[in-house]
């Protein structure tokens, strides 16, 4: 249940719906076993691109479809936020109501908020970040069992005083919603989501079916390795929720077009405070701006966000991946906005060692406040930025190397004694001392 962000902010031109480069993109990761997992693109409350790469299930060799569901952690966020709005519009509750009159036994409950529980503002500690929780993921909890975790944990801060993500908070939110409504938060989900916007192919919780169209999800170590599934239980409201990329963006879609929620409402989740709503971040892109959420969950990767003034919709979601997930974003974004992006060359070139001598020594920037140290061992160069740990960068010919994991691109110029680092559509100009 992890987060991540795109963040660039420059100008934009034109939309066209050309995704030809994009499917070449694409194309290019699949080839090389870099991505498995499904995109969708919707505008105008219409998708107009899906695409499906690598496997559902690697052992069986299943390959993956726009069918394909996958785990989607933390949007499922949104959807949680979206059924306490809905419960507040009916007057069951309220966004400034304190949390005591269910959990009396949570410190600062008096003063802790169902807006603070949604915005990551209540100060409880994040049980998925306390100590052996990897040794307990994998079975199933009790509500009784997950809340006695919560009261036992520390506070981190006070109510308000600030933010941190803490998926305690939305595990609270669910409980409190079934008690509410007296029904369960599936039930409350197809109630109010999933069969007014007809979403057919997500529902919540359960184990891995791959009979059902579900996927696996995997790390690459050498090969794929599956990875353990967290039990639904332990994550529920906060990041429990299966499905396809087109249902994501058939959601954003319905929910931004205020067929969800009132527009007050909507309002209020947008309103950001230290970059999180109400479920919601924005997703800056050059001169456009979205808002959306990300989720991650065992080896799940998965982003959504919605553009208003273009009406449209994307979502993304990985079940494997070598590269970061934003870098996939962007090129998406790219596309759809007419902006130029590169298409990936995985071909690895081995260099020997006096190739590297040349770029071997310290390099300072003017553009941001860094030092990066280039070594060498053996046939391989080693990068180290200050108070960093260092990395084995990968040759990709014509003084150009690269770090996959970071999405880092460096370019040597030997010549000047000069070094470009490129990173999340930043090029930053780099000098040897």
């Amino acid at each position: 249940m992890i987060a991540f962000f795109i963040c660039i902010c420059i100008s934009s031109i034109g939309q066209p719906k050309d995704t030809r480069k994009l499917d070449r993109y694409f194309s290019v990761l699949d080839s090389a076993g870099k991505f498995m997992g499904s995109v969708a693109i919707m505008q105008d409350g219409k998708i107009f691109y899906q695409r499906a790469l690598g496997f559902s299930d690697v052992a069986s060799g299943k390959m993956a479809s726009t069918e394909t569901r996958y785990r989607i952690g933390s949007i499922t966020k949104t959807f949680t936020a979206v059924l306490v709005m809905r419960t507040v519009e009916k007057g069951r509750i309220s966004l400034d109501q304190t949390i005591d009159k269910w959990y009396p036994s949570i410190r600062n409950a008096e003063r802790i908020t169902i807006r603070h529980l949604l915005s990551h503002r209540s100060g409880i500690h994040n049980f998925t970040d306390q100590p052996g929780y990897q040794n307990w993921q994998t079975r199933a909890m009790t509500e009784q069992q997950l809340t006695d975790t919560i009261i036992s944990m520390p506070v981190d801060f006070e109510p308000g005083s600030k933010m941190s993500y803490s998926n305690s908070g939305y595990l609270l939110l669910t409980y409190i919603l079934q008690k509410i409504w007296n029904k369960s938060y599936g039930t409350l989900l197809n109630q109010h989501i999933l069969k007014p916007v007809g979403m057919k192919d997500t529902r919540y919780g359960g184990k891995i079916a791959i009979e059902n169209n579900d996927s696996r999800s995997y790390r690459f170590m050498g090969n794929w390795i599956n990875s353990p599934e967290t039990d639904a239980s332990i994550p529920a409201g906060a990041g429990a929720i299966v499905s396809t990329t087109a249902d994501i963006v058939k959601f954003a879609d319905r929910l931004f077009s205020g067929k969800l929620i009132s527009d007050a409402s909507l309002s209020q989740m947008k309103e950001l405070k230290d970059n999180y709503g109400l479920a919601l971040m924005r997703f800056p892109f050059f001169d456009k701006s979205g808002y959306g959420h990300t989720g991650g969950i065992d080896a799940f990767m998965s982003v959504y966000a919605y553009f208003p003034d273009t009406k449209t919709a994307y979502a993304l979601c990985s079940n494997g991946a070598t590269l970061p997930i934003n870098d996939i974003s962007i090129a998406i974004l790219s596309s759809l906005y007419g902006r130029n992006f590169e298409i990936p060359d995985f071909r690895s070139v081995t260099l020997n060692p006096e190739e590297i001598e040349k770029y071997l020594g310290s390099y300072v920037s003017k553009q941001i406040p860094l030092r990066i140290a280039f070594t060498r061992k053996g046939n391989k160069l080693i990068s180290q930025a200050t108070g960093q740990m260092p990395f084995e960068l990968e040759a990709m010919g014509s003084h150009k190397f690269k770090f996959e994991r970071a999405g880092i691109l460096i370019e040597f110029k030997p010549d000047s004694n000069q070094m470009l680092l490129k990173q999340g559509g930043g090029t930053f100009l780099f000098s040897k001392e």
